[in-house]
């Protein structure tokens, strides 16, 4: 039986389709971005079929509706493949052409996507929790920069009670600065409230999942970051290794090295934190690191307190970042596991 190589480059209007065989691109479709269309081209190809697309916003949903239609599905990392798909002419119908050698010469990388709906519900509210908190922080940002301007300083209180704020805008002499600010304080408030809300939804759909429970209890996590880790983790099991989770999470380190000395020897390799990381999840992590280390009286403060009096504080600081993953098994892959192991994790960490 034949092996099919499909590429897919997707657009959200239309999907250019490249489809190769014996390193020869047979047949190229360009078809609505709509799943029965695509399962349409997808029904009329004989044999083994194997499809990939880059990782993008409607990634997930093509993968959760195409996956039963192929022999295999790999969504892949496009920063990997931007040297090639640059790399001469370029249009929909040629990267759909390199996607589809790539996925043949075994070259993707393959970006992890949640096969349990719940989980992506979840993702989305915790996704837009966090965008909402970052508008709303740039929102009060402008009203603060507004105010230096006039040389005026805004009153904690004023940010949340709209009693105490009506109050100083009524007392305020600057006339511009306040008809400045009530259109200013329309955005904050509006941020604001969509925070809650969506905090809201993020705690009801959180209330399913034991492993939140078991998180929040380590010092300097909380409810929040317990849940945006569930959410952008899925689960643990998709690393091979504890150092990947550790460099997924933005705290682990990679070793970079190239040339050779003056006696031709290779040069000792430099360490540093990698770049292509999970943002969420690393402010996640070093957030909750400091949160604990500011808090004392927990094993984190302590681990910490004894790599500083080593004079290592940088290593002090990177082994607490990595300490909540201390335990992690890569070999145990029983997803139904993840609540328990969070369990035996938080032991260890607190115990």
């Amino acid at each position: 039986m034949a092996n099919y190589y499909i590429g897919a480059d997707v657009d959200s209007k239309m999907t250019e389709l490249a489809i190769e065989k014996k390193e020869k691109i047979i047949q190229r479709y360009r078809v609505p971005t709509t799943i029965p269309a695509l399962r349409e081209v997808l029904g009329s190809i004989p044999g083994t079929k194997f499809l990939t697309f880059e990782e993008g916003p409607m990634a997930g949903w093509m993968y959760r509706n195409l996956k039963d239609n192929v022999d295999d599905l790999i969504v892949c990392d496009p920063r990997r493949n931007k040297l090639i798909a640059c790399d001469g002419d370029k249009d929909d119908s040629i990267d759909a052409g390199k996607l589809a050698g790539l996925l043949r010469g075994g070259y993707l990388r393959a970006v992890h996507q949640s096969e349990d709906m719940g989980r992506v519900v979840l993702k989305q509210w915790v996704s837009l929790y966090h965008d909402k908190v970052h508008e709303a922080v740039r929102q009060i940002n402008k009203i603060r920069a507004r105010c230096r301007m006039y040389g005026v300083r805004i009153p904690r209180r004023a940010l949340r009670n709209q009693v105490v704020r009506g109050q100083w805008m009524a007392e305020l002499k600057q006339k511009d600065l306040a008809e400045q600010l009530a259109v200013l304080w329309i955005g904050f408030d509006a941020a604001a409230k969509q925070a809650r809300m969506a905090k809201k939804q993020l705690i009801h759909h959180s209330k399913d999942y034991e492993i939140v429970r078991y998180w929040s209890e380590v010092p300097g996590i909380a409810l929040i970051r317990a849940t945006t880790m569930l959410a952008y983790l899925d689960t643990p099991w998709r690393f091979s290794s504890e150092k990947k989770l550790w460099k997924y999470c933005g705290v682990g380190l990679q070793r970079t090295a190239s040339g050779t000395d003056r006696y031709g020897k290779p040069n000792r390799g430099k360490l540093q934190l990698a770049w292509a990381v999970n943002r969420r999840l690393k402010d996640v992590v070093t957030g909750a690191a400091m949160s604990a280390i500011n808090q004392k009286y927990n094993i984190f403060a302590y681990e910490y307190e004894r790599m500083i009096g080593d004079f290592m504080v940088c290593l002090g600081l990177h082994s607490v970042f990595g300490k909540p993953f201390s335990g992690f098994d890569p070999l145990q892959k029983d997803e139904s596991l993840d609540a328990k192991r969070g369990a035996d994790i938080m032991q260890r960490i607190c115990c």
